[in-house]
């Protein structure tokens, strides 16, 4: 579907909006914001020549970046009692994909949502959580204990399908023998993959994915597309179609047919976390989504080296051994829109722990990291938060679960910010409705998220959850829409073991990478292991002795 059809179905499923912001004889749009990142700071990248300089300062590492890759490395270069260093970051606040926001009802995501039960892989995950008394016990414990205020109230998904709630995301309507029996085969080889290792003990799909086997034939998986590659198994069973599509959709922001075969495994084989107290497809959440683990590791960071955080900076050009100093040798100038100013930082070490599609336009005279982040792909999402002043009607009459997923769908469901506190309140609550614009290409979403007003937005949402909710417009006091028009790289066939990505996530000197880009798609514990993996190169580098936070 290309931009100009994609614009005329949306104005189509919202007629009326824009003329009197209401549907023909249905109570009018409820109020909100349109938002989303810093769009107007952001384009004076491409769209205008910054000043020069007016003033320096040095700083022995520099962070440029606060999502949770910029602020883990904060968070390990503080803990390993280092405080000589600077994070920045364009918005107003830290948190990246894991911001929240907050209102009278409840805090809730404008992005990420939930953190699996980590790994014994995962160490600086674990580590992370005990010290956020999340994790009780020893963090290496095989089946360590969680705090039950975090571990998600059951039912935890459910599937609308046929104007009824299954539990459980994989469609079950019209499955007959030998459609069970498709589905026992792909069971059996996630299974298999998530149980297999290599000669050398590592597992095939490991989490964080830098500990994976090398093994060539699980590497070839990245040549094909997961949609490819189960066909080719003679898996064309359409329910688990959508179930593996929606998958690749919800975490990759891209379809089975784009997504990398070996991406969309990963998906299903990388995850065998376990707690003593919860079963193990269990997953960590609040009301606020990852916001909690961003407060977290913000409040360790100052209580360890202070303030060390600068918010609204755009960093707009980096200088990499070109300052004529071998203490500071990266210089990165930073533009501050409220002081209509550029501030230049000389630092030892710049850790890159932004989007690595910024790389071409602000990296001056590294074509090699230029052409590098050339090979990088990222999908717009659309996030609404919806304010009820009670839970709405269920057509199926259903208990409502943390996660809601529509099957015959353009988005991706909704979670409840309020069901952790579900027993203790039946009124009010805010709902996180979640969108991919996976159907046109990366650049006619972003001009799509750019263009839409939010009345036309809210009409297809509103519109959407008013197949299982038919008073959802009586009930919403208030609709906020969120537009990120990068807001996760995509794993497309040969990104993850081909060389840009290996070549960005090298050793690399005095500029070292720490995004979740680096592991070729976003998940928490993959922007964590980036952060801290460069935290440790850096003290390494700097000669600081700490003990590691990643075996």
């Amino acid at each position: 579907m290309d931009r100009r059809r994609f614009l005329g179905a949306l104005a189509t499923a919202g007629a009326g909006t824009l003329a009197g912001c209401r549907r023909s004889g249905g109570p009018p749009l409820p109020p909100g914001e349109l938002r989303g990142t810093a769009l107007e700071v952001g384009h004076l990248l491409r769209d205008a020549r910054l000043a020069e300089a007016v003033e320096t300062r040095k700083v022995a590492v520099l962070i440029v970046g606060a999502g949770v890759g910029g602020l883990s490395a904060a968070w390990k270069l503080a803990r390993s009692g280092f405080s000589d260093f600077l994070i920045v970051d364009l918005e107003d606040e830290a948190g990246g994909n894991s911001r929240a926001g907050r209102n009278a009802v409840s805090a809730y995501p404008w992005g990420a949502h939930y953190l699996p039960l980590p790994t014994r892989e995962a160490t600086a995950v674990r580590e992370l959580l005990a010290e956020l008394g999340v994790l009780e016990g020893d963090p290496r414990a095989a089946r360590p204990v969680y705090d039950e205020r975090y571990l998600c109230a059951t039912p935890q998904e459910r599937l609308y399908l046929n104007g009824r709630w299954q539990e459980g995301l994989l469609p079950q309507a019209g499955v007959d023998r030998a459609a069970r029996e498709q589905i026992r085969r792909f069971a059996e080889l996630v299974d298999d993959f998530r149980h297999r290792r290599d000669a050398s003990g590592r597992r095939a799909f490991a989490l964080p994915m830098d500990l994976s086997s090398r093994d060539a034939a699980l590497l070839a998986l990245d040549r094909v597309s997961m949609r490819d590659w189960l066909l080719s198994l003679g898996l064309d069973l359409p329910q688990l179609h959508w179930y593996v599509n929606h998958a690749c959709r919800d975490d990759y922001g891209a379809d089975s047919a784009t997504v990398s075969a070996w991406a969309g495994i990963h998906y299903f084989a990388c995850r065998d976390g376990e707690a003593a107290n919860a079963a193990g497809e269990t997953v960590l959440t609040a009301p606020e989504g990852n916001a909690w683990l961003v407060r977290g590791m913000l409040e360790s960071i100052r209580a360890r080296a202070g303030d060390r955080l600068l918010t609204g900076a755009l960093a707009h050009r980096v200088l990499a051994g070109e300052t004529r100093s071998s203490a500071h040798p990266v210089a990165v100038d930073l533009w501050l829109p409220t002081e209509r100013r550029t501030l230049r930082v000389l630092t030892a070490q710049l850790i890159w722990a932004a989007p690595v599609f910024l790389v071409p336009r602000i990296f001056a005279g590294r074509a090699d990291l230029q052409a590098a982040a050339r090979g990088f792909t990222y999908a717009p999402w659309l996030i609404a938060n919806l304010t009820l002043s009670r839970l709405p009607v269920d057509r199926a009459g259903a208990p409502p679960a943390w996660d809601n997923v529509l099957h015959d769908s353009a988005g991706l469901g909704y979670v409840i910010a309020t069901h952790q506190a579900m027993r203790l309140r039946s009124t009010d609550s805010v709902w996180t409705w979640y969108r991919a614009l996976d159907s046109v290409s990366p650049q006619e979403g972003r001009a799509v998220l750019r263009d839409t007003p939010r009345e036309v937005w809210a009409e297809e949402i509103l519109a959407d959850l008013e197949r299982p909710h038919p008073d959802i417009r009586q009930v919403t006091t208030r609709l906020d829409v969120y537009r990120n028009g990068h807001a996760m790289v995509r794993p497309l066939p040969g990104l993850i073991w081909g060389d840009a990505r290996q070549r960005l996530a090298g050793e690399g000197g005095d500029v070292l990478f720490a995004h979740a880009d680096l592991s070729g798609f976003s998940l928490f514990e993959e922007a964590q292991y980036r952060g801290v993996l460069a935290a440790e190169r850096t003290l390494r580098r700097l000669g600081v002795r700490h003990p590691t936070s990643l075996r």
